[in-house]
């Protein structure tokens, strides 16, 4: 989360990466699944934007993993 650039702990809570943004949803609570950060940072949403010239392919699906395995978003992906 720290390799993109303005990084996404700036914007974004998330419990795992000790981070405590105020500015975009709180990851833990919102709980992606990988598809679902997967699309936020390839194509961006609301204000935020695309991640696609800061980050390669592999480093956001590593990304989109690793946000939805920790915040829970994977098991609810499987559940669907």
């Amino acid at each position: 989360m720290e390799r993109a650039q303005p990084s996404c702990t700036i914007c974004h809570t998330l419990a795992d990466a000790g981070s405590d943004g105020s500015i975009g949803p709180v990851l833990d609570d919102l709980k992606p699944s990988a598809e679902q950060v997967r699309l936020a940072v390839t194509l961006g949403v609301g204000p935020m934007q695309p991640y696609t010239d800061k980050l390669s392919k592999d480093e956001i699906e590593a990304l989109a993993y690793y946000v939805s395995t920790v915040t829970g978003g994977a098991e609810a992906a499987k559940s669907e």
